[in-house]
């Protein structure tokens, strides 16, 4: 008895309410919806507006299919652990099932002190059957989960195909329907020759901001309203997660006055708010980079991209798209290897400078 007694203890573990899977069915569902949405998009009025939105629904139900695969693929290692360590248990169990059955009966037990230890003896099997047949539906609700599990990551590379064709797709039109707009205010028009001499004399980020005003020409009043109101509640211009805040020092020992936001590869960029380009281009060791001025004396520096969108003195609304990030497209087998998909691989820098002074831009922008 001390041995079914050491099986209850095993198997009497704490069971998942959740279902593992829930969120990669749920992302599939996000990823259809999104074609969805990309059929539409070219029927729409403003296609720009509409392909912006069709990406970032690819990006998020992309996303959420790593976290429910990468959950998913957890969770049937922990199962797949627990079991291969009750292996002795487990078998020790069905044996007694099996010599048991389903009924438990006095008289089933014989008992070398007579009738009267049978009858104990019967009792007492009686009343540990109940939970050792519990004990093996528990074990069987973790042997479909497994099952269940692995089905569902073997399923969701069709749907990841799609997903990830969708969103090359998207992508490939928005660039196109971002070339081919016309409709956009201007607020100023650059000087090629003076942008490009301004360029030349800067060795500082600060002194190219300092400068931007030298190359507009014929520029109007400022169109845009003021968004102090929204201070801190602005959202990060790509999906990512911070990885290194204001005057933190990098690797190479440089300490800049911006952060730094990790992405995933080919992440689409977009305006927090309402603002105008006042520059995109490669500038010094930024790499390419896209300014803008949501209002007078603010700027938002956005570098890191891999390609931009727009050009130089254009009033975008919020949201619009002003570039691409790097890397190459997510593929599938990174997406069901190990842990569910590749980690984001890189790296966007933006920087909010107020009167040309820099401030921590997450005093500006929230992070959830």
């Amino acid at each position: 008895m001390k041995r079914i007694a050491l099986i209850l203890g095993l198997l009497a573990g704490p069971l998942w309410a959740q279902d593992a899977g829930q969120a990669a069915r749920a992302a599939a569902d996000a990823l259809e919806a999104a074609s969805v949405q990309l059929t539409n998009a070219d029927r729409a009025r403003d296609r720009v507006a509409a392909l912006t939105q069709t990406v970032h629904a690819f990006e998020d139900g992309l996303a959420a299919m790593r976290d429910g695969l990468r959950d998913a693929a957890i969770r049937e290692k922990e199962l797949t652990r627990k079991l291969a360590a009750q292996e002795a248990e487990v078998s020790e169990l069905l044996g007694v099932l099996s010599a048991l059955g389903t009924q438990a009966e006095p008289h089933s037990v014989l008992h070398p002190k007579g009738p009267v230890g049978a009858a104990r003896a019967g009792m007492l099997v009686a009343s540990v059957t109940p939970g050792l047949t519990e004990n093996a539906k528990r074990l069987r609700r973790d042997l479909d989960e497994v099952t269940a599990l692995r089905e569902l990551q073997q399923n969701a590379a069709q749907t990841l195909e799609r997903g990830l064709a969708g969103i090359q797709s998207a992508r490939t039109e928005l660039s196109q329907a971002i070339a081919d707009r016309t409709s956009l205010p201007k607020r100023f028009t650059e000087d090629p020759i003076r942008t490009a001499i301004l360029i030349s004399a800067t060795e500082t980020l600060h002194g190219f901001a300092e400068g931007l005003s030298q190359i507009a020409e014929g520029e109007v009043d400022d169109p845009l309203p003021p968004i102090g109101d929204r201070k801190g509640l602005l959202p990060l211009p790509a999906r990512g997660v911070v990885i290194r805040g204001a005057t933190e020092t990098d690797a190479a020992g440089i300490v800049r006055p911006g952060i730094v936001i990790a992405t995933r590869p080919g992440a689409l960029v977009t305006t927090p708010t309402a603002a105008t380009i006042r520059y995109n281009g490669p500038l010094l060791n930024y790499g390419l980079v896209v300014i803008l001025e949501p209002q007078l004396d603010l700027l938002f520096v956005v570098a890191g991209l891999n390609k931009v969108f727009g050009e130089t003195g254009d009033v975008l609304p919020e949201g619009s798209p002003i570039g691409l990030m790097g890397g190459e497209f997510d593929d599938i087998a990174s997406t069901l290897g190990e842990g569910g998909g590749a980690a984001r691989s890189e790296t966007l820098y933006i920087e909010v400078r107020q009167g040309n002074t820099p401030v921590d831009p997450l005093t500006w922008f929230t992070t959830e």
